[in-house]
């Protein structure tokens, strides 16, 4: 299928609002050393001032659905940017002028909630386009994150070097990007029309199938997710290495879960969702195997690439999968996005706690054992015909 020329400007204006999200993901997380110390906080306490973020998208993401669906995704994503760049213009004036906890919670807790509707949105213009090319594309538009979160990486490891302000770095940085995106998403297609009726329609969070795929969602984000927080923990504590290997590894994965989001598309178009995203879930339980049992630095690299590749496509292919109907794309691609982000917020202390318990590195199993109904709520995400409207 050839794609015309407004399909092709709203394909590149999705794939900027991905780097861009990710780009002001990075650029935060860059500055967490300097933000804990500029708030004289300890590790305890400065992951209860993270929370805020989790919880101001936790609470957001319900109600995106219906924002697009009464607006459109183009709106609520520029109402997202707006509310991120916000929020971290507040969080880092919060550290630089006032040196309050109070008023960076409130920074990041918008931030969270711009964060979270602008995610939501793109994925659902994403899988509008998606559509209209006829081809898988969604897993690239995640590697743009991927590839946006390294970009405000390598811009933060200079901006830290010199140790500049936090309100010039970062929140500068929000401001640029949300003028980025406001002029991108421009290019967004018109939003789908809803059918006129007066039907009754059923909530999307009492649609089985929905459900099952927010669950398979839930277990590709958690593995995913341990990943950022406790790889590199996991190989320093269990195998005794300096930080440096351990944040090597880290961004092994990284590089790995990139490889497999851009390549990844050709194999969802010839063998079909529901093939691949088994072989992701063997390939995932068997890297993190790889990568607790494998007792030497080859085994182990050889299990991080593997656990990146198994990583890769669960999240962008539930988000396609969620919106095979464009009609319900919104509300549906909302709840798949809150069940997700669940992990994200739970995943991390559960995963601590278990790590006190058994070790950081002997923790990770319980990722693999996620696997299992990960693969066996891949049947929800296989292509749906949706009927003629």
């Amino acid at each position: 299928m050839t794609a015309d020329r407004p399909v092709i400007a709203a394909r590149n204006a999705v794939a900027l609002a991905f780097a861009l999200n990710g780009f002001c993901f990075a650029t935060l997380t860059s500055r967490i050393p300097a933000l804990r110390s500029g708030l004289d906080l300890d590790n305890g306490s400065l992951g209860l001032l993270l929370l805020a973020i989790a919880a101001g998208s936790v609470l957001a993401l319900p109600s995106s659905g219906r924002l697009i669906q009464r607006g459109s995704a183009a709106g609520v994503v520029r109402v997202g940017a707006v509310s991120a760049a916000v929020g971290l213009l507040v969080a880092s004036l919060g550290v630089d002028v006032w040196s309050s906890v109070p008023v960076t919670a409130l920074g990041f807790f918008a931030y969270g909630v711009g964060i979270g509707v602008w995610d939501v949105a793109m994925n659902v213009e994403g899988a509008e386009v998606e559509r209209r090319i006829g081809r898988t594309i969604m897993p690239r538009f995640h590697a743009g994150w991927s590839l946006g979160s390294i970009a405000g990486a390598a811009v933060g490891v200079p901006m830290a070097a010199v140790e500049a302000p936090l309100s010039l770095h970062v929140g500068v940085a929000g401001l640029l990007a949300l003028v980025a995106v406001a002029l991108g998403a421009r290019a967004f297609l018109p939003p789908v029309p809803v059918p006129d009726t007066r039907e009754r329609v059923r909530s999307a969070w009492r649609e089985p199938r929905t459900l099952a795929i927010g669950v398979m969602v839930l277990a590709f984000a958690t593995v995913e997710g341990s990943a950022n927080d406790w790889l590199s923990l996991a190989l320093i504590d269990g195998y005794d290495v300096p930080s440096w290997v351990g944040v090597t590894g880290f961004a092994l994965f990284v590089t790995s879960m990139t490889l497999g989001r851009l390549l990844g598309p050709v194999a969802l178009d010839r063998f079909g969702r529901a093939p691949v995203l088994w072989a992701t879930c063997a390939a995932a339980f068997l890297g993190v195997l790889l990568v607790v049992e494998g007792g030497h630095w080859l085994p182990v690299g050889v299990g991080i690439v593997i656990w990146g590749l198994g990583a890769s496509l669960g999240f962008p292919v539930g988000m396609s999968a969620a919106a095979d109907d464009p009609v319900r794309a919104a509300a549906r691609v909302s709840v798949v996005s809150t069940i997700g982000y669940a992990a994200f917020l739970a995943g991390p202390p559960l995963l601590g706690q278990l790590g006190d318990r058994v070790g950081t590195l002997n923790s990770l199993l319980a990722i693999a054992a996620l696997m299992v109904p990960a693969a066996i709520s891949v049947l929800a995400a296989r292509e749906q015909r949706v009927p003629t409207r």
